[in-house]
Order: C-alpha cells, then structure tokens, then sequence
C-alpha cells in the first residue's frame, strides 16, 4: 500500500509540474493586458493589444510592424540627416533636435534568412519601435538652450564614420554658441561631446543631459534568470533589480551612487549612457504608453564670458558581444562586461563559454562543438564514473548483509538505520557516490544553458538539415506533423526529434543501471525519461544535443563499465529477468 502511495504521488506530482510550468511562469510574470497606445505629437497613432514578449525582443503585432515600416520610410527619406557609416553601426542623426534615432546592427540580422536584413535598435519618436538617444542642455536663469525641435547646422556632405567626427552647431540670440560633436568607434559606441561658448556679455548657467527614451513594446522577455528592462551601473556595482513594471508604477526611479552607465537592456541588445569625467546623476522615468526614458543630468555649469565648457557623454547601442563589452569595461567603463547576466555563477559559466566558442573556431558549427565539449566534460568525468561504478560494485556485494538487517529490525527503524550506517562504515560504502555525476553535471548544464540563451554569439547558429538555430527550441514538432499541419502545439507538447531522442537515450541509460530495490523508485526511474522529454523540449536545440550526447556517452561508459565490473552486469541481467518474470505473474 505505501509503495502504491509513493507511486501515484509520483505520477501526480510529474502531471503538475508538466501542466503547470506555463500556468505558473504567466502567474509569476504576468503581461500586460490592457490597450495600448503608439503616441507622437500629434496624439494616438495606432491603438493595439500587446502580444506576449518573446526572447528576441521586437514588436510582436503584424499591424505594428506594417506601420513600423511605412513611417521608417517616410522619416528617413525626410531631409535633415546626418548619415553613419561604421563597421559596427549604420543610421543616420536627425538634425531636428540632434538626435541618434536611426540604427540598425551591422553584424546580426533579424532572422536566421539571410536576406532579412540587419537588426535595427533605433527608430525615431513616434514610430511604432521608437528608441532614440539625445544629448542637450537645461537653461538655467533664462537662458535659451537648444530644444528637440531646434534645428542643428552639420558640415555639407558630413558623414560620422569612425575616422571623421561631425560637429552640429546652434547659436542663440543672446551670445551662446553650441556645439555637438559626434563620434563614432569600429563597433558599438558613439561619443558626444557637448561644448557651450559663451560670447555674451554676462555669465550664463546651463545643465548638460542625456538621455535614451525607448518603448517597451520592443522589449525581450524578462524572465527569473535572465533580466530584460532598465539597468545601469551605480558605484561600481549593476543592478538587474528594476524593471518596467516598477518604472511605471513609481512614475520616476531615482538611481543613488555614482552612476558609472545607465540605460536598457534586452537579451541580445542594449542602448546605455556612460558619462566622462563628471558627476551626474540619473533616472528612469515612465511617459506613459509603454515609452521609458533614462535620464542621465550633469551639475549645472557657469560659463563665464569668452569662455567655454564641455561634457563627454558616451552612447552604447548596439550587441552585447562579450569580448565588445569586455573592451570598453578594460577602457575604464566599470562592469560593463556584467551587462551580459551571467547571475552568480559567472565564475563557472564564463569558463564553459570560452571553451565553447574556442571549439566553435576550430571546427566552425556550433552543434559540433557542443558535442565536442559533452565529451571533455563526460571526459573530466569519467574517474568519478569509475568510483561511482566501484561504489555501486560495493553496494551490490553488501546488499545481503543490508537485508538481514532490516528484517532483524524491522521493528525499529531508527536502530535499522543505525546498523546500516555502521555497516556502511564498516564496508567503507558510501550509499551517495553514485549520484556525484549527475550533481557534478548540473553546474556544466546551467552553464552551457545561460550561455545558450545569453552570449549572441551563439544566436542563429544553426547545426543540421532542420537545426538552424541552435539557440531556439527544435522547430519541427510531432503533433503537428512536423510543420505540414497549420498549429502551433503547447511548448508543452511540442515534442520533436530532438526531445523524443532525449527521451529514448535517457530511457536506454537508465535500463542499463541496476534496478532500484523499492518498486516505486522502480516507477519513477520508468517515468522519469518521458517526464524529462516534456520539460526540455522547449528549451534551445542545442541544450538537448549536449544531453543527448551525454546520454549516449553514459550508454557506452556503462558498458565499459559493467566490462570492468562483470558482478554488476550479473546483477543488471538478473534484475532484468527477475523484473521480467514479475511482469508475466501479473499478466
């Protein structure tokens, strides 16, 4: 009766975990499910309701993305630009207000299709993805500063390239000369140096700011383990801890500390302000309409007349490559490299991840080099495997002694457990060495997991025939024909090829151990493979070629094995035959 007991609490506790994972992911991290509203100038511009974010990030509605495309047109071909021509970034400023609202990511493209284009992270206010960044000036005491509708003067035929800065400038009517001179680097960062010269005949007081202002409409998923929303650096440290949600409900989320850089984060992108050189302090603000802003506001500067001052601010938009990120971090931007979340276990995780991409260059297909890093690790592990075997070599020999014991003590069950524990010590046994593989993979498999879903380097890399993203779910499911029936199956039942092979090698590895004594662990060890096939198959294709591997190489470890170990491959056959009589008395 209690072995029936333990085994129904098994299978029931498998469906709610299997039914629930969905229901309780949008319990703890619910979307938004209101209307909502693309506002520019002139008022509601398109009024949808949003679609649930998804790793990549971008807009989710097809009327959005229509929309999007259409005002792109118009406002790029609109006069008044500045064009951007980099390695890492191409776009254009608008000379209305000087501001960065045209970027799109050179290296990436949007989709896994070659001719889908490059990745844009900037578009200008108004548009259906708005995100731009702006660098001005408050006037203090009168003083006529620059606004988002003044319109700036940029050489003739001006370029920003990596080698030829573009200065905009504005004069007011009372003496005050300004000055924006934007440049550009081989990858990702933009520098704006902000100058006022004061020609007047008085002093003048004014405040530099900058600022980047984006709608969440774009956003990538913010989950548990991976943040997607408002970050920044404060005093040397990041933060992962504010999200959109927050930002709107307090309206305005003031940052404390030294802000080292502040701005947006999505899995793969980020657009973040890094002041030079001066003290400043920043916000997040909300707008409404799902449009956010980090704010980043210098201490007020008086210029005196015939002088001048300026203020460096640096502009990060773009890829969150970590060698990139790596870089500006070695030229004084403080953990920027932590812009990536690895989470508290980067120390172990970035080790996997240079290995990875180090196989990566030497064969050049990333599933390979997932399968090449499976057999270093089931490498590492394989004297562990061989104590686990010896252990359970151990175990097997002891397992008369262990029952004469519990029938002598069948009565008392603390004195029980006290006789094997001694028996143990006795035959220096210990009952737990053989689950230290499976912990000791555990850390390797979180590993690999984060780098799959964080390091872009990894993205749209494709493996064989149907594999084209290895950092995507396996495409092709059974329940709908792998594709030639017109639906799209629960994450829960989307099983594939992959998920249905993990669950068949898991299978085949778990009938090669010996057979547990208690028949409900029995049950669970059966369930087991079929449960896991469930849970994985919607994670990233290439999460499930390293388990499929690792079980394959357990397979033929365990064969090695029971060669070495024949008294454990009698024990495994008989196990086997007696499981197989049992099963015909109950026919």
């Amino acid at each position: 009766m209690e072995n029936q007991r333990n085994i129904i609490l098994a299978v029931v506790l498998t469906a709610l975990v299997l039914f629930g994972w969905e229901a309780g992911v949008g319990y703890f991290y619910p979307q938004a499910k209101t209307p909502t509203q693309i506002v520019e100038s002139g008022g509601a511009k398109n009024a949808s309701s949003p679609t649930k974010p998804t790793r990549e990030g971008g807009l989710m509605d097809a009327a959005d993305r229509t929309l999007e495309a259409t005002d792109l047109k118009t406002e790029l071909a609109a006069p008044g630009r500045v064009k951007i021509s980099a390695p890492g970034l191409s776009g254009s400023i608008n000379l209305t207000g000087a501001i960065v609202d045209d970027l799109v990511i050179n290296r990436h493209r949007e989709t896994v299709e070659k001719n889908s284009g490059p990745v844009r992270i900037f578009s200008p206010a108004g548009t259906p993805a708005q995100q731009f960044a702006q660098v001005g000036w408050l006037g203090e005491g009168g003083v006529a500063a620059p606004t988002a509708s003044t319109v700036w003067t940029a050489p003739a035929n001006a370029t920003l390239t990596p080698t030829t800065p573009v200065t905009l400038t504005w004069a007011n009517p009372t003496g005050q000369r300004f000055a924006i001179t934007y440049s550009i680097d081989q990858n990702y960062m933009i520098t704006a140096q902000q100058t006022v010269e004061n020609a007047g005949g008085g002093a003048v007081s004014v405040k530099p700011f900058a600022l980047v202002n984006r709608t969440e409409k774009t956003a990538s998923l913010d989950t548990w383990n991976v943040h997607s929303g408002p970050i920044g650096a404060f005093d040397g440290s990041v933060t992962f801890g504010t999200n959109y949600k927050d930002v709107a409900e307090a309206g305005t989320v003031n940052e404390a500390g030294r802000t080292d850089w502040i701005g947006f984060t999505d899995i793969y992108w980020m657009s973040a302000l890094i002041p030079v050189g001066a003290k400043a302090e920043s916000t997040f603000r909300s707008l409404g309409n799902q449009i956010f802003r980090a704010d980043v506001v210098y201490d007020q500067a008086v210029i005196q007349p015939r002088t001048r001052q300026s203020v460096t601010t640096k502009i990060f938009a773009g890829a969150k490559e970590h060698k990139v990120l790596d870089a500006y971090e070695a030229q004084g931007i403080a953990n920027f490299g932590l812009a990536i979340d690895w989470g508290w276990f980067r120390w172990f995780e970035k080790p996997i991840f240079w290995l990875l991409t180090k196989l990566f260059s030497l064969v050049g297909n990333f599933g390979v080099a997932i399968i090449l890093l499976t057999l270093i690790v089931r490498g590492m592990m394989f004297p562990v495997a061989q104590r686990q075997f010896a252990s359970m070599a151990a175990m097997r020999a002891i397992q008369p002694k262990m029952k004469a014991i519990q029938e002598r003590y069948k009565d008392d069950k603390q004195k029980q457990q006290q006789e094997i524990m001694a028996l143990y010590k006795q035959e220096k046994v210990n009952p737990l060495a053989g689950c230290l593989p499976m912990f000791l993979q555990i850390p390797v498999f979180f590993a690999l997991y984060k780098t799959l879903i964080l390091a872009i380097e990894m993205r749209h890399q494709p493996f064989v025939l149907w594999i084209k993203d290895l950092s995507a779910p396996d495409p092709l499911h059974i329940l709908n024909l792998f594709g030639l029936l017109p639906f799209d199956p629960p994450s829960f039942l989307a099983i594939g090829l992959l998920a249905l092979l993990l669950g068949a090698t898991m299978y085949l590895q778990f009938q090669l151990n010996p057979a547990q004594m208690d028949p409900a662990q029995q049950q669970v060890f059966k369930l087991m493979p079929w449960f896991m096939m469930f849970v994985m198959a919607p994670f990233a294709s290439g999460l499930l070629v390293y388990w499929i591997t690792s079980n394959i190489l357990t397979i033929a470890q365990q064969k090695f094995l029971y060669s070495r170990h024949p008294q454990l491959k009698a024990q495994a056959e008989k196990d086997a035959a007696d499981k197989a009589r049992a099963a015909a008395r109950t026919k």
